[in-house]
């Protein structure tokens, strides 16, 4: 970022310097409980998530800084640092994500997933399960349909019209009555993962809590 050498592999493409002022959650601050962005001391609801699928929502921090060039990168290649790893890790292990049962990274369209070679967030999913005792399914949940290949620019409802329908549960018996943590690299307006919840809770699991590497700091 600041062009400086990278002291450890385990900070991944970023340096210490540029680490130490990327917005980072340490399970002290105050969150909307539902959707993990930052709120007022006095509010614990932000309520603009209240129509979302999803139990509950949380990051390792903001999408800015360090955080923001990890995902970018891990886009590119299927690498996540150790540093990122542990905060990952000690979210999961936080509440409301500590009630988890099962980890579900968000499933890539086939086409998409031929064209990039590999699934950023089953790359979460399997740094996860080295340190959590959880089994990890990536056979659940899948991509039936493929949506438009960029989407930034998007507000929520567009992005929500862009995945209405476009995952599906092929075995309910798995997760009925678990509570799965769905895992992917950015939450930006919840649409995505909010559509991976609502099959997977038709589908009889009893909470998908979501985890990724990092979040925008308010919906769009």
């Amino acid at each position: 970022m600041c062009g400086a050498s990278v002291e450890q592999r385990r900070l991944g493409v970023v340096c210490e310097a540029c680490w130490q002022t990327t917005p980072v959650f340490n399970g002290q601050e105050t969150l909307c409980w539902k959707c993990g962005v930052p709120a007022p001391a006095e509010k614990v609801r932000c309520r603009r998530c209240d129509s979302q699928s999803f139990t509950a929502a949380r990051a390792a921090g903001l999408y800015e800084g360090a955080l923001r060039e990890t995902v970018l990168q891990l886009k590119r290649r299927p690498y996540l640092p150790e540093n990122v790893e542990t905060l990952l890790v000690a979210a999961a292990r936080r509440e409301p994500l500590n009630v988890c049962t099962r980890i579900v990274p968000v499933p890539l369209h086939a086409a998409r997933l031929r064209a990039r070679g590999f699934n950023q967030a089953s790359i979460i999913a399997h740094a996860l399960a080295k340190s959590l005792p959880l089994p990890l399914d990536e056979v659940s949940l899948v991509r039936v349909s493929g949506s438009e290949k960029y989407r930034a620019g998007l507000d929520a409802k567009g992005r929500h019209d862009t995945v209405a329908g476009a995952f599906a549960v092929p075995n309910p018996r798995v997760v009925l009555d678990e509570n799965i943590l769905l895992v992917d690299d950015v939450f930006t307006t919840g649409a995505t993962v909010s559509a991976c919840a609502e099959v997977l809770k038709a589908a009889g699991a009893k909470g998908v809590f979501i985890l990724t590497v990092a979040r925008a700091s308010r919906p769009r």
